[in-house]
């Protein structure tokens, strides 16, 4: 909503008197009002959800507790879910968040009241993000950084966080398995990180680190980015964390650290995989062609994809052989 307004005022604003200039001013205003209605139903609602999976026993599958207010899809209610059977601490730490209207921490923090520090690569996030109220409202910290392997744990730390929090949310659509490898300066009770499902199921890979990886860039289709859900797996593995499954629309991959989990359902990465069901695919001339099923890797099968079992970088289709 923000987005779109915003350059539809700026455009408006050109033109006209000073009297449309003050209607556009109090349409603002009134959009900003709307915005915040909105947002307090949609957390009203949140709340009863939110009792609701809580009330839900252990070892519940991840599937019967999803339920959406702020995140992109049902994550809100699997976090909750988490949440509610842990000694937790409430202190979050989430970069990819783009303008911060959908995400997996904004329901912790309204409704939960959790402490948090949010990055994002656009410039203008702390704007944005303070147009919306809530670094008045909420304990956040907000930081606009392009974010590699080499900085990330500098800016957690210039941010004022370190050791043990309760959550950690990992989503930039391209160095995600390196980056997340490479925080050492926090221990998050749990982790979710975003998997890319075109890698399919069978094959721990990941993207070759690029300390400049733009999706964008990389391939026309949007498809090439991130690490395979078996990837993310194997590495939280090495941080001692149990998979413990993934939201239904294929996308997230949830993790808790191993001295906590007994409360839930472990699985192996073949048990827990979900196919993503989203179709976000373009084409050369960068319109949505919304690829499914194998035509999806079929799009990215020459891209060199890192095999983590044997070390080799190589082409998708050429693992795809063995």
């Amino acid at each position: 909503m923000g987005g779109g307004f915003k350059g539809f005022f700026q455009r408006l604003s050109r033109f006209g008197s000073s009297r449309h200039k003050r209607r556009i001013h109090y349409i603002k205003a009134e959009m900003v009002a709307l915005r915040r209605q909105v947002a307090a139903t949609l957390e009203l609602a949140g709340g009863t959800e939110a009792r609701r999976v809580a009330a839900l026993p252990p070892r519940t599958p991840l599937s019967e507790t999803e339920f959406k207010v702020y995140s992109q899809f049902g994550d809100d209610g699997i976090i909750q879910y988490l949440i509610a059977h842990l000694p937790v601490i409430p202190t979050f730490v989430e970069f990819g968040v783009e303008d911060y209207t959908e995400a997996n921490t904004r329901f912790l923090l309204a409704h939960s009241q959790w402490r948090g520090l949010i990055l994002d690569g656009r410039p203008d996030l702390d704007a944005v993000v303070a147009a919306q109220g809530l670094p008045m409202l909420y304990d956040l910290q907000v930081r606009s950084a392009f974010i590699t392997a080499e900085n990330i744990n500098d800016l957690i730390l210039g941010a004022g966080f370190s050791g043990e929090i309760g959550l950690l949310s990992v989503d930039i659509d391209g160095n995600d398995y390196w980056v997340w490898k490479a925080i050492t300066c926090i221990q998050p009770q749990i982790v979710v990180a975003e998997y890319n499902a075109v890698f399919g199921p069978d094959r721990a890979v990941t993207v070759p680190y690029s300390p400049a990886f733009d999706r964008r860039q990389a391939h026309h289709s949007y498809l090439y980015f991130g690490a395979s859900l078996r990837a993310l797996c194997q590495l939280a593995e090495e941080k001692g964390y149990a998979f413990v499954g993934c939201n239904e629309a294929g996308n997230n991959a949830y993790f808790v650290r191993k001295d906590l989990s007994d409360p839930f359902l472990v699985v192996s990465p073949e048990a827990g995989f979900m196919d993503s069901r989203f179709r976000e695919s373009r084409d050369t001339q960068g319109h949505m062609n919304r690829l499914a099923g194998p035509a999806r890797l079929e799009a990215i099968a020459h891209l060199p994809v890192v095999d983590l079992e044997s070390g080799q970088t190589l082409p998708l289709r050429d693992l795809r052989s063995r």
